[in-house]
Order: C-alpha cells, then sequence, then structure tokens
C-alpha cells in the first residue's frame, strides 16, 4: 500500500446541498470509454494541491463509516471490503478502487462486465454506509441525514448512478429511495422512487459536461422531503409515505448503468470530498 498519508480530508467543499426527509416520491422542479487504469487525469477541472496523491483513498477521505462493494467475486456476491481495511494511508485499493496519481481523488472503476449483486444487473465499485462500529447503517427518516460529495465522472459509456439512498430493514423491499444519474451528455438526473414496490420518475437537474468538476448533497430531513442541490440550485421531493416503515442508508461511487461484455467499457468517478451527517 502507499505511504505518507497527509491528515487533511476533505479539503473541496461540497457546493451543493441535497435534503431528504420521508420517502421521495413526487418532485417540484425539475463519453469517453476508458479501459482500467491508476490514473483518472483527462479532462480533469479538479481541486490540486490538496489531497495526497501518495496513500490509499484511507489516508485521504474518512472511510470508517463505509464498506466497499466492488464488480469482482461470485456470481451473485460481489468482494466487500470492510471499513476497518479501507483506513488510512496503507489501506485497502486496487484497479477498481484507488487513489488517482494525478490529483489524489477517490476513484472508483465499474465495468460493463462484472459480478453484480442478485437484484441487479450492473456492476458497481460503491462504498456502501455502515455505521462507527461495524455494523450496517440503518437510520430513521425522522431527524436530519446528509450527503455531500464533490465528483467528477472520468468517462462513462452511458450513464452512472453517483449517490443514492437506499431502503434498509422494514420491509421486503430491496429498491433505493433516490438514485443520482449522470450520463454520457453531461446531464445530471435524479431518479425518485414511487413506492416499495418500484416504478421510478426522474427529474433532469443540470449539465455539467465529462470530466468537469461539480457538487451535490443528497439530504433527509423531516421525515418527508428530500432536497437535492446540485452546484447551489436546490429542488426538493416529497416521499411518498409508503416508505414510512423502511429504515435507509446511503451509498455512493460508481454504479454503472449499463452492461455488455466489455471490461474495458464503463464509468470511472473520481470523488474530491465525501462526507455524511446525521442529527
Amino acid at each position: 500500500m502507499l505511504r505518507g498519508a497527509s491528515p487533511k480530508l476533505l479539503a473541496a467543499t461540497a457546493a451543493a446541498t441535497v435534503i431528504c426527509t420521508g420517502v421521495v416520491v413526487a418532485a417540484s422542479s425539475t463519453a469517453a470509454q476508458a479501459a482500467p487504469s491508476r490514473t483518472a487525469s483527462a479532462g480533469v477541472h479538479a481541486v490540486k494541491g490538496k489531497l495526497s496523491t501518495t496513500v490509499a483513498p484511507g489516508g485521504n477521505f474518512n472511510l470508517s463509516v463505509w464498506e466497499l462493494q466492488e464488480p469482482v467475486g461470485s456470481p451473485g456476491s460481489p468482494r466487500t471490503i470492510p471499513s476497518s481495511q479501507l483506513q488510512g494511508a496503507k489501506g485497502y485499493q486496487d484497479s477498481y478502487f484507488y487513489t488517482d496519481t494525478h490529483d489524489g481523488a477517490m476513484t472508483f472503476w465499474a465495468p460493463e462486465k462484472g459480478v453484480t449483486t442478485p437484484n441487479s444487473n450492473y456492476a458497481r465499485s460503491e462504498l456502501r454506509e455502515m455505521n462507527a462500529d461495524g455494523s450496517s447503517a440503518d437510520w430513521h427518516l425522522a431527524g436530519t441525514h446528509q450527503l455531500q460529495a464533490t465528483l467528477r465522472v472520468v468517462s462513462v459509456t452511458n450513464h452512472v448512478c453517483v449517490g443514492q439512498i437506499h431502503l434498509g430493514t422494514g420491509g421486503s423491499s430491496t429498491k433505493p429511495l433516490v438514485e443520482l444519474y449522470y450520463y454520457n451528455n453531461g446531464n445530471i438526473v435524479l431518479g425518485t422512487e414511487n413506492s416499495p414496490s418500484g416504478g421510478q420518475t426522474t427529474h433532469q437537474i443540470a449539465n455539467v459536461p465529462v470530466g468537469t468538476q461539480w457538487s451535490y448533497t443528497i439530504s433527509v430531513t423531516g421525515g418527508n422531503t428530500v432536497n437535492l442541490t446540485v452546484n447551489g440550485k436546490t429542488t426538493k421531493y416529497t416521499i411518498p409515505s409508503s416508505f414510512d416503515q423502511y429504515n435507509m442508508y446511503f451509498k455512493a461511487g460508481s454504479y454503472n448503468q449499463s452492461s455488455s461484455n466489455s471490461t474495458t467499457k464503463g464509468a470511472r468517478v473520481a470523488f474530491y470530498a465525501l462526507t455524511v451527517h446525521h442529527g
């Protein structure tokens, strides 16, 4: 593993704020192909000199409340890396999850061909929220819950999910509450689930060219509203009461939304800041 970690984390400030309270239902308002590599420097509009390029992602980011899922392993059972192995300058990294040697970004690579979960046809290199004691995060809609990120999509074949609120315990559904998508034409789109049984409504949010840095905040407040802020513009979405029985957790990374037999086409996403707050 790489050495020389800097104690500074997440120097880039997320300019966008998304607030989610309850379950999202109704909205108010509204590529390049790259083979796996250890650098994501093409088309960089990134913060430089703030993240170390010589440490694992855990040397720049607080990964004590995250677990990593990668697109390898046995069919229906992708490899997971616990937070204990992700933390610190010598923490885990590989070709699917690594520090960009150009700008220090925590980078996720998800090819079109890869091991998937039982309920998805798409591969992912993605963080799943955990508690500090190592148990799975599973919070109530009541209160305030916030996920903030600054990132850029380095390459994407079609579109990729870069952040989500997912249903936890409370019922049999395995659906997300909300998914934030980035398309290869630069469109940023929020998908809100209509009910735990399925059906998603999409909302065009913004457009940012591939390779350009942008920020989002997704949060839940009041138990019934999701507020999404992308680059300073906020939209709000009502959470349907059918989600009230469920607990939730955050996810962030590269959850590719296209599949094929290619291991060189896919979605590569670089993060410059990633924080979670509950209050």
